[in-house]
């Protein structure tokens, strides 16, 4: 069974990679998601801190603040806040203390992505 579709989040999005986040974006964006992009995690932490988002996704590997320490600061400052990775490095990120709360590995599909986004939403909601 697949999640339904969440439309009109306002989602963080942190990845270095100038394409891969515009891509993203760009997937988000069809469906009515509000998207505050930053290029790396520490950038990604001080935008969290002014804001409000309905979720964070952040890429593993960026420079000047890993996205692992960026969930755990995030998460250190609101703990029921949904974090979804997504990474090309799963052996290093399986081996590491992350608390994110779900890991989409590079590459991925659009229906995954809004398969990952809506289980992720559905259970804070339920919550």
């Amino acid at each position: 069974m697949h999640p339904g579709k969440i439309l009109g989040k306002r989602i963080l999005l942190a990845d270095d990679q100038e394409g891969v986040r515009q891509a993203i974006k760009y997937l988000l964006e069809l469906d009515e998601h509000c998207v505050t992009e930053a290029k790396n995690g520490r950038e990604a932490f001080e935008l969290f801190c002014q804001g409000r988002f309905d979720l964070v996704i952040t890429d593993y590997s960026m420079p000047e603040m890993a996205g692992n320490d960026l969930a755990a600061a995030i998460k250190k400052h609101t703990p029921v806040q949904p974090i979804l990775m997504i990474t090309a490095y799963t052996r290093e990120v399986a081996g590491c203390q992350n608390p994110v709360d779900a890991i989409l590995n590079k590459p991925f599909s659009f229906q995954q992505l809004r398969d990952t986004i809506a289980t992720l939403l559905e259970t804070v909601e339920a919550t």
